[in-house]
């Protein structure tokens, strides 16, 4: 390596260790109640579920208690987090269909003892058809989770929805169970590409079936410094989203594509890496940001 390149990789070092250790330094306040958040986005390969299951791996890392509910029929989420999603586990299917409770589906992550999932299953995929024919079909999950939290003995201080990159039926029980919409956004050509649609069929929710949803936090993803691109989208973003726009981002990561190959998160697959670090900076942001704010709407 020549001495431009070692300088290069000390400074990266350097400044990881410093980052690290204002994390450890800050720790993130828990929200006084929970805060149930929809990641969203009908556009494919933006890193959904990828931001999912990491921020929720984050949070509980944090000392928070994290709900993921896969919403997903791929059940990628599920995956990730290690638990159990063949047709026969019981899963979100059942839940919706009113067969099972949620407390029943409900199984504990092996990423972390605060983190826990209800899985999705293949079964899912047909639940948009079954859903139809129900009473109160885009209330379903909403009511299933209300219960589960009244009756759970664990205090959630959070709960992720991973919901499919598409608007049916399930999507539509995501945003109406939630109070927050978490956006990610690739640093890549054509990254606004559908949102204007994702912002209308949230409107729209809010105006019929859920007034109190809101898009609270957009989050860059695949962002790599190198290129003028990926300056230009976060630079657009940030102009269109001031508030909701984090500012952590998540770089282009070797290690955060490959952890869901293992069935882990990128924080037990290589919690040294960048990318765990940039999703622990997120989590943290994303925790202090919501009680800011309602530290400043009770003053």
């Amino acid at each position: 390596m020549t001495d431009t390149e070692n300088a290069l990789v000390g400074n990266h070092l350097v400044d990881k260790v410093r980052r690290r250790r204002i994390l450890e330094a800050n720790a993130s306040p828990l929200p006084t109640e929970t805060r149930v958040i929809t990641v969203s986005n009908q556009k494919g390969g933006v890193g959904k579920t990828t931001t999912t299951v990491n921020l929720a791996s984050a949070l509980a890392r944090r000392g928070a208690n994290v709900l993921v509910i896969d919403l997903d029929p791929q059940g990628n989420a599920s995956t990730a987090l290690g638990v159990a999603h063949r047709p026969e586990n019981t899963s979100i299917y059942e839940v919706l269909l009113g067969d099972q409770t949620m407390h029943e589906a409900l199984q504990q992550s092996t990423d972390h003892e605060n983190l826990f999932c209800v899985p999705s299953t293949i079964n899912l995929a047909g639940a948009e058809i079954e859903l139809v024919s129900l009473v109160a079909r885009e209330q379903r999950l909403r009511t299933a989770l209300e219960s589960f939290l009244q009756e759970s003995e664990r205090e959630f201080h959070y709960v992720f929805i991973d919901c499919p990159p598409s608007l049916g039926l399930l999507t539509v029980n995501a945003f109406v169970a939630a109070r927050e919409v978490l956006i990610p956004i690739q640093c890549e050509y054509y990254a606004l590409e559908g949102l204007s649609q994702l912002l209308g069929n949230i409107q729209l929710i809010q105006k019929h079936l859920n007034p109190a949803l809101r898009v609270s936090t957009i989050l860059l993803t695949m962002y790599d410094a190198r290129t003028n691109l990926a300056h230009e989208v976060a630079a657009e973003v940030r102009e269109h989203f001031p508030s909701e726009t984090l500012a952590a981002v998540i770089p282009r990561s070797v290690r955060v594509s490959e952890a869901p190959s293992y069935g882990q998160t990128v924080h037990a697959y290589d919690p040294a890496s960048i990318g765990a670090l940039a999703y622990l900076e997120a989590a943290a942001e994303i925790a202090l940001r919501e009680h800011t704010t309602n530290t400043n709407e009770g003053a």
